[in-house]
């Protein structure tokens, strides 16, 4: 089987405009939500903003992109490189406010004011970053709701495995602070009052936050030619579906263990190698108490234990994309990151609550999607020879 290898990271969230800065803030314990009203029909919320407004998807991707390809050390044009960009909301805050509009005044509302509205249809965002890199290859764009960084980079190293391309461009963006998604949020009564606390016995639900992460990844032998920086290997992936609810998980968790499972079976792994969880931890009650569970069931001996969006918000389809960024961080310092926000865990597992030294070989990120989508990747650290340690 062909090795994938990560060799650029482009990131923002909340704790900060670039990788390096958010990683560093979350390693301090600091935590980037704040109490904040972008619209004025919507109560004072704690959310997870990266300005004093809410961003726009198109300027996230071209920055994530960007900083991917300059971390890496590639120069467009690359014709051959795939890309799989997903996200879970997409342009639907242009949506929203063309929608506005047409309420305020439907008589009179000219056709021009539509604009190019095909620019803001839900794949388009992938093919803008295709051609931001002069890519003319294989475009996806994938939606999977909270699963679908993890889904494109998933299908993205498949491409690479299956020799359909020898490098590709994968991850997840989303800019979900609208009125609607607040709304409906809130209306599911899912939404935190003051911040967010995965695991804790005081947790009040969710907190969103805008954020993106995008890989390079490149086949192993690519990546040796051209002696290019590695951060880690992706050494496989789970996927599976409840098929049980649209936004509760199925109780016993069957199918998120089969994604964890299915995940370690193919990546040549014991739950027993794995040294670190970045947990999907969305901080509601139903979702850490099913994670919970899981966890302990299949991971019996113990592992330690964190969400990072305690610190970002819960970016939603890009909120699996950041939890793999930081989880190469991980590898790379050989650093846990801390679970911001959790004070007094409800549940018996290794919380990592302060930053912590450890020896990591092999990490495990979960996402947990509405739909009852699961994902489940594991990602290893190589050794000077080149080598993954399994």
């Amino acid at each position: 089987m062909v090795k994938v290898c990560v060799t650029g990271i482009g990131l923002v969230s909340a704790l900060g405009g670039s990788l390096e800065d958010s990683w560093r803030n979350l390693i301090a314990g600091k935590s980037g939500i704040r109490l904040n009203q972008p619209f004025p029909e919507l109560r004072l919320l704690p959310l997870g903003l990266i300005g004093q407004q809410p961003s726009e998807l198109t300027m996230l991707t071209r920055m994530v992109v960007a900083s991917a390809l300059q971390d890496s050390g590639l120069v467009t044009p690359l014709a051959d490189c795939a890309v799989v960009i997903g996200s879970s909301r997409s342009y639907q805050a242009s949506w929203e406010k063309l929608a506005r509009q047409m309420h305020h005044d439907a008589e009179n509302f000219p056709v021009s004011s539509f604009g190019n509205w095909l620019e803001t249809l839900p794949h388009i965002n992938a093919i803008a970053s295709a051609r931001q890199i002069g890519a003319s290859g294989i475009v996806l764009a994938p939606m999977a709701a909270c699963a679908t960084g993890i889904w494109s980079i998933a299908q993205a190293a498949m491409l690479i495995q299956t020799g359909q391309c020898q490098q590709a461009i994968a991850g997840a963006v989303e800019a979900p602070i609208t009125s609607l998604t607040l709304a409906g949020f809130q209306q599911m009564g899912a939404l935190a009052k003051t911040g967010a606390y995965p695991f804790d016995l005081h947790r009040e639900g969710l907190v969103l936050g805008e954020g993106a992460a995008v890989f390079v990844l490149e086949s192993a032998e690519f990546a040796k030619q051209r002696q290019a920086k590695v951060y880690g290997e992706i050494l496989g992936f789970g996927l599976t579906n409840d098929a049980y609810h649209s936004n509760s998980p199925e109780p016993k968790g069957k199918s998120a263990i089969a994604a964890i499972k299915q995940c370690l079976e193919r990546s040549c792994l014991l739950p027993s190698d794995i040294d670190y969880i970045h947990a999907h931890g969305t901080a509601t009650q139903l979702n850490d108490q099913m994670e919970s569970m899981v966890i302990q069931r299949i991971f019996p001996q113990g592992v330690a234990v964190s969400s990072t969006k305690g610190s970002t918000g819960h970016t939603l389809g890009a909120s699996g994309a950041l939890g793999v960024a930081f989880s190469l961080m991980a590898l790379k310092h050989q650093i846990l990151p801390p679970c911001v926000g959790s004070k007094q865990p409800e549940f018996d597992l290794d919380i990592v609550t302060a930053a912590r030294l450890s020896k990591i070989q092999q990490v495990l990120c979960l996402s947990f999607g509405f739909g009852g989508q699961n994902a489940a990747i594991a990602l290893a650290k190589l050794t000077e020879q080149g080598k993954s340690k399994k």
